[in-house]
């Protein structure tokens, strides 16, 4: 079976083809952070027109580098959810417009359960029950996946996530769009800070998340500090620790009470190098730590058309009405 993946959700107009015996042939990525970049965020409108510009584009290109045609595809796989409705609906009209026009089946795909096992795309002997922690620019969500790929949600956000701070924080320190990688940049730049900021409950009697009080403290900060080179490499060490700090904390601890020794990092700030480092290097023994390759850590048509090929098996809906809404438990 040869599926297509188209991933709108957002700001990345994403597409992708796995074959259920050789796995992902290609896949393609456009940004759109230049355009975003000018305003500090994401603007709805202007990323679903850059979608409706690049979605044809981006399918032939993709098709010809992996020498396929239209008449090859067996099944289209796209987002229907979460993520801003105009780039949603620009997505799903594609697809099922496409998918009609060949008289192919579609099926739609839950963005963060596509996330979730984006991992598996790589490490092919990784099988639940493990812990995921899904952390990114809309969400922090930390889950248990059972052996019947079942989730239950043990702690989320209640507030903003970790990735919105991080665009936040960087937009208030002068920092380009997108935030965490910006703030990653300037934080190598030291190896200490003379900034202690709070790490929000992180000794809680439960497994949420609070990120709002943290940025709030840390945009104060920045109001009352002159803004050198040298200061914004110390606000963004010390705020880049605080959340790894708490996003480790939290994680480890539930796969110790759980019992559960793999342990699964996914979302666009899993691709931070020392989220990566330091779970790496402060997990225990027994535990095994697994991440995304880098390509599927932020938003991409692999993972939703690798998560199509899994739910191929399921009662596919092929009704041309589109309604953008997540129908996965893990939300």
């Amino acid at each position: 079976m040869l599926v297509l993946g188209i991933e709108s959700s957002c700001d990345e107009t994403g597409l992708a083809l796995y074959h259920s015996n050789n796995g992902i042939l290609g896949h393609i990525v456009n940004s759109q952070h230049e355009i975003h970049g000018r305003y500090g965020g994401i603007v709805p409108e202007l990323a679903s027109r850059d979608h409706v510009l690049k979605l044809v584009p981006l399918l032939d290109e993709l098709l010809n580098r992996c020498k396929l045609e239209l008449k090859d595809l067996d099944l289209i796989a796209f987002t229907n959810g979460p993520g801003l409705m105009g780039p949603l609906l620009t997505g799903a009209a594609f697809a099922k417009s496409l998918a009609w026009a060949l008289n192919i089946k579609h099926i739609e795909v839950n963005h963060l359960e596509a996330h979730i096992f984006s991992v598996m795309i790589t490490e092919k002997n990784l099988n639940p029950p493990f812990i995921s922690m899904l952390v990114s620019g809309g969400h922090t969500i930390l889950s248990i996946i059972n052996q019947k790929n079942e989730y239950k949600i043990i702690g989320k956000t209640v507030d903003d996530s970790a990735g919105e701070v991080f665009d936040k924080v960087a937009r208030q320190l002068g920092l380009p769009y997108p935030g965490g990688p910006e703030i990653s940049k300037a934080s190598e730049k030291i190896r200490n800070s003379k900034y202690k900021f709070p790490r929000p409950m992180i000794n809680s009697n439960n497994y949420n998340f609070s990120f709002s009080g943290l940025k709030t403290h840390v945009i104060q900060v920045i109001n009352e500090t002159k803004l050198t080179n040298q200061n914004i490499s110390n606000i963004a060490f010390d705020f880049e620790n605080a959340i790894i700090d708490v996003l480790i904390h939290k994680t480890l601890k539930a796969s110790q009470e759980f019992n559960i020794k793999n342990i699964v990092i996914v979302g666009g700030v899993s691709a931070n190098k020392k989220l990566r480092f330091r779970f790496q290097n402060e997990k225990s023994n027994n535990t095994n730590i697994f991440f995304p390759d880098i390509a599927f850590s932020t938003d991409n048509g692999a993972m939703i058309a690798y998560m199509g090929w899994i739910k191929s098996k399921d009662n596919i809906v092929n009704s041309l009405n589109i309604k953008p809404n997540p129908t996965s438990k893990i939300i």
